[in-house]
């Protein structure tokens, strides 16, 4: 008989319950704990989603036998304290993107996760969707040529949450690492290598955060990534995939759920992907499976892959001028 993960939600926050949500209707995995700074709010969402085990401190949940692996849903700013509480009383960790601020802070993220032996990833989720590995199946039959490039837009407006820590550098707020770092993964799933060269500009809000955010990336191979994130400015979140032979379109692009394939001289094919659930089902089952077969990080959402977008997000705010209080 497969072997029940027991899940504890760290935060209550909205990705909180679509992580819960998500946790309830995914086979193998049990959702066992909440754990919230305020007892209110850990009572009210284990009501919610009839948890058992509700906890008005991380430390006690980090410190209990009740789970095997915590998800941190906590703001950006506080990824890196709030796994390391769990790291370092033995706990599994999946936690929500981006995983660090930078750079520095996941080095010590994966360093805690090796000193005290437990599996460590970034929840990435978008990377393990169906519409995604269809996407990688059609690139690597060669149906599209030579991939030449990619472009990718992630972008809305928050003009009503002015306080929201997206606006908080302290957070780690700003486009870039709210959902930029969706399009430099997106990049990085169909360029693959490390970019050679990496272009940068955006408009830098009142309170010091990027609110817009341009990339341009270059490839070994000649390829190129035309990249944008925003928080201030609604542009259409779609991407693109170009070959030599046609191109892949995704409304959505940073987790389709229904694919466009063009292919010169032919007539667009619609390709249907749909989520198991809500889509955080799949880095739920992937991190179950990590944990069961006794491993410490994903072989496809790896430590060297956070590694990645994390020292691109470093380069791109140099180039911006975006410093947070950590760094």
């Amino acid at each position: 008989m497969e072997k029940i993960i027991r899940w504890g939600i760290v935060g209550t926050g909205n990705i909180a319950h679509r992580f819960a949500e998500a946790c309830k209707n995914t086979q193998g995995a049990k959702l066992a704990a909440v754990a919230s700074r305020s007892k209110k709010n850990a009572d009210a969402f284990a009501d919610e989603f009839d948890i058992e085990k509700r906890f008005a401190s991380y430390e006690d949940m980090a410190s209990s036998d009740d789970i095997d692996i915590a998800y941190i849903a906590t703001p950006h700013g506080t990824h890196a304290q709030n796994a390391m509480i769990f790291m370092n009383s033995g706990k599994a960790i999946l936690t929500e993107k981006p995983a660090a601020i930078n750079l520095k802070q996941l080095d010590s993220m994966i360093d805690c996760a090796k000193k005290n032996n437990v599996f460590f990833m970034e929840a990435m989720w978008a990377r393990l969707v169906p519409g995604t590995y269809k996407a990688l199946e059609i690139i690597n039959s060669g149906v599209l040529g030579k991939v030449g490039g990619v472009r990718g837009s992630f972008c809305f407006e928050m003009y009503d949450e002015p306080d929201h820590h997206v606006f908080d550098p302290a957070q780690g707020g700003g486009s870039l690492l709210d959902v930029g770092c969706y399009a430099l993964s997106f990049s990085s799933w169909y360029l693959g290598t490390n970019p050679t060269e990496i272009k940068a500009l955006a408009n830098v809000g009142k309170t010091g955060v990027d609110e817009h955010c341009c990339v341009l990336m270059k490839y070994p191979g000649g390829e190129i990534a035309e990249l944008s994130s925003a928080i201030m400015l609604p542009k259409p979140n779609e991407g693109y995939i170009f070959g030599e032979k046609g191109h892949i379109y995704m409304k959505r692009f940073y987790a389709p759920q229904k694919l466009e394939l063009h292919i010169s001289g032919k007539d667009a094919e619609e390709i249907d992907c749909p989520y198991i659930g809500n889509g955080f089902e799949e880095q739920i089952l992937e991190a179950s499976k990590c944990l069961r077969e006794g491993r410490k990080e994903s072989s496809i959402l790896t430590h060297a892959q956070s590694r990645l977008i994390a020292g691109q997000m470093d380069a791109i705010r140099a180039q911006i001028g975006v410093r947070y209080p950590v760094d």
